[in-house]
């Protein structure tokens, strides 16, 4: 019997402790968070696609802004899509506000599935987040895996079994997932998963002395947290990108995305300088007015952008002038709203 096999069937031989260690835990001790406060069905929709692959602090004021202003699956239908991309500016991955938008409009009329087999043929609805959904909101012994969870259980059995990714340790450890799962209180038993990994089973430090669940895990016990889950490091690769502030007569030069973009669909960007018509090289070489670094997904981008002269002549593809008091009427991406604020506070507009 391999030690994998072993500790697993420890687990589960003890999963009534376990259950119960890590739901008393997660009843007296979880964040107040306003989904779980007031919970409803469109409430649990809403948070889990704002928490994908974004973290809680951040998503708190989007949320209730969102669910001040749409307030149930009804109103979100009828909603214009600017509306839903101006409320989401800011969050990232616009592709959940569309989703999220033609879901509303999917289930507004008819009855909620109550089941994930019926999340899952929604709109941006993927395993994850039917399994919250459908747990949570309705009581469905679904498990959560995701990375967090994928963190706990390879842990909790010493599994030294190399994964390529999050994904296939997800896949490989959906099944365990699912035999742990609290019947009684599935919903619970998820967002004690995932709070249990936010804020004690860290990837990094686990603060092991203080976790209701010690005495099951394997790891703890051997003092190697730190060693599981063993995934391939992931390739980071570098990008650099010169856009170009242009202003003429109390506008600024951007760039709107067309409408049937993968990424970014209609929203405003400080253009490029290939889309201004520009050598990257020679725009480069401009007064530098701001410089700026952040990763997405596996890539990590320095954007510098740089005073340049108004395009002549007529504007390319996307590219329109927009009056500086106009701004806040547009729907920009996060970063370049506040790299926009951030130099025209500098020049002094």
């Amino acid at each position: 019997m391999t030690r994998k096999t072993s500790a697993r069937d420890a687990l589960l031989a003890r999963r009534e402790g376990f259950q119960e260690a890590l739901l008393a835990w997660y009843r007296g001790c979880r964040r107040r968070l306003p989904w779980r406060e007031s919970p409803s069905p469109y409430a649990t929709v809403v948070s889990e696609f704002m928490l994908q692959q974004t973290q809680v602090a951040t998503v708190l004021p989007y949320f209730a802004r969102w669910m001040e202003a749409l307030p149930d699956f009804a109103a979100l239908a009828g909603a214009q899509e600017a509306t839903v991309l101006r409320l989401w500016e800011g969050l990232g991955y616009y592709s959940r506000a569309r989703n999220l938008h033609r879901l509303a409009r999917e289930v507004a009329a008819g009855p909620l599935p109550s089941g994930a087999e019926g999340w899952r043929r929604l709109p941006g609805v993927g395993p994850y987040t039917a399994a919250a959904i459908a747990s949570i909101a309705f009581g469905e012994a679904s498990a959560c895996v995701d990375g967090n969870v994928v963190r706990i259980l390879s842990r909790l059995t010493r599994d030294a079994t190399p994964y390529r990714d999050s994904a296939s340790a997800s896949k490989a450890f959906a099944p365990l997932a699912q035999e742990l799962v609290n019947a009684a209180a599935p919903g619970d038993h998820n967002q004690a998963m995932m709070e249990l990994g936010a804020t004690v089973c860290f990837r990094r430090s686990p603060t092991c002395l203080v976790c209701p669940v010690r005495g099951h895990c394997g790891a703890a016990t051997s003092g190697d947290p730190e060693s599981y889950p063993r995934l391939d490091a992931r390739k980071v690769e570098h990008r650099k990108v010169v856009r170009v502030w242009c202003e003429r007569a109390g506008s600024v030069l951007l760039h709107k995305n067309a409408a049937g973009a993968r990424r970014l669909a209609g929203l405003h960007e400080l253009p490029t300088a290939e889309q201004a018509g520009m050598d990257p090289a020679q725009a480069s070489k401009g007064r530098l007015v701001s410089r700026k670094s952040r990763g997405i997904t596996r890539f990590r981008i320095e954007e510098s952008i740089h005073l340049a002269r108004p395009p002549r002549g007529r504007l390319g593809a996307g590219l329109v002038w927009i009056r500086v008091s106009d701004l806040g009427e547009i729907s920009l991406s996060g970063p370049h709203r506040r790299w926009t604020a951030q130099v025209l506070a500098d020049r002094g507009r």
